[in-house]
């Protein structure tokens, strides 16, 4: 595999020594329940073919070295284990060492460090988890090269604490879980407020999933992303002064009517619609999906991109303009946004024989409209983040 080999000879060059092992995590796309995770609501992920490689050796020192044959002019990042600090000169390799450093509170010990060098094919920005990607990644490295005894499950809830509390992103469990949970050809239907979660098959008979990327990239921790939570927290403790509830996912839509009159202020009554209808519309798209009802599935996909269009106001206009150009092109069952909005990538269910019209129709007119063209990718549900055997 040419990617591999290119990961072994830059890591020879950098290093002057062989790596031991090779490592592959996964992007994640999610076809519906968005900004529903730490609402406590579901979510319906699937890992991607595209993901994050490494190649990696143990060090004889407590020294950690980062390189990036995707960021090349940051060089060869290090860290010393006794120390691991977010710094702006740490640049990218904050997110594998936030992972280091969560590990070592939780008591894990690692009395040597390790050479790294990655590479990913996630597009930058884009919107599928290219953050969570080199997380799991990480967690992949440190099982294998130290013998942890740890779960998979707890590696996924420490990768998002390590983005929580190092990097400064308030994000919830999704894209740790489906990067680090994914199964081949199904996608995972998982309750957020219990971690309950099942594998679905993902069986689309003369259909695929066509992620569209909007080239338009977002930064959600520096946007307004973290203000959604506290909007959407602030929501909840103003309807608990009339209403014992812990999360938005315990809510369906005739009980939220019930109560969204004692949330004080408009825009948070909106953000708290959004976290329960979106929560509720998952729950119907997984059945119809296993009713082989595609068609609700898509009807569902449409209207979960105009609540995260009106009521949570996430999406833009490239967002907005690929969603729009999709459900006008035939063959598309249902099309959205995906990942955490502000930029990034919409996701659409469209018959094969119509996915060269699609990228064709879509790709000249969001150009005219936009200014610069879009990218296209026909997605492979893959596994979750492995060593390569």
């Amino acid at each position: 595999m040419q990617i591999l080999d290119e990961l072994k000879t830059v890591f020879s060059q950098q290093f002057n020594a062989e790596p031991t092992n090779m490592f592959f995590s996964p992007g994640r796309v999610n076809l519906i329940g968005e900004h529903t995770d730490y609402n406590g609501g579901h979510v319906f992920p699937c890992a991607i073919s595209l993901g994050t490689y490494a190649a990696a050796a143990k060090r004889d020192d407590n020294k950690i070295c980062c390189y990036s044959l995707n960021i090349p002019e940051t060089g060869v990042i290090t860290a010393d284990l006794s120390d691991i600090t977010n710094t702006k000169e740490h640049d990218w390799a904050n997110y594998p060492l936030g992972v280091i450093k969560i590990f070592q509170q939780q008591g894990y010990k690692f009395p040597y460090g390790f050479n790294m060098v990655i590479y990913g094919n996630l597009p930058n920005g884009a919107g599928l988890s290219s953050s969570a990607s080199l997380e799991m990644l990480t967690a992949e490295i440190l099982k294998e090269f130290y013998g942890l005894d740890i779960a998979r499950l707890d590696m996924v809830k420490l990768s998002q604490k390590a983005e929580n509390e190092f990097v400064g992103m308030n994000c919830g469990i999704l894209d740790q879980f489906a990067v680090g949970m994914g199964k081949e050809n199904n996608a995972m239907f998982l309750d957020c407020n219990t971690l309950k979660y099942r594998y679905v098959p993902l069986v689309l008979d003369g259909y695929s999933i066509v992620i569209s990327n909007t080239n338009s990239k977002h930064s959600l921790v520096d946007s307004e992303y973290n203000m959604r939570r506290s909007q959407c927290e602030q929501a909840l403790s103003d309807i608990q002064n009339v209403k014992k509830v812990n999360s938005w996912g315990e809510l369906d839509e005739e009980q939220f009517n019930e109560v969204k009159n004692s949330i004080k202020d408009t825009v948070c009554q909106r953000r708290a619609r959004h976290a329960v209808l979106e929560n509720q519309r998952t729950i119907k798209a997984v059945a119809a999906l296993e009713n082989k009802d595609i068609d609700l599935f898509g009807k569902l996909m449409n209207e979960s991109h105009v609540s995260l269009r009106d009521d949570y106001e996430v999406t833009g206009k490239e967002l907005d303009t690929l969603a729009e150009l999709a459900w006008q092109q035939d063959g598309v069952i249902g099309s959205r946004m995906t990942g955490g909005g502000f930029g990034g990538c919409t996701v659409s269910i469209v018959k094969n024989d119509y996915i060269d019209s699609f990228k064709n129709n879509i790709g000249k007119a969001y150009t005219q409209k936009i200014g610069f063209a879009p990218d296209f990718y026909v997605a492979d549900i893959g596994s979750g983040t492995h060593i390569i055997k």
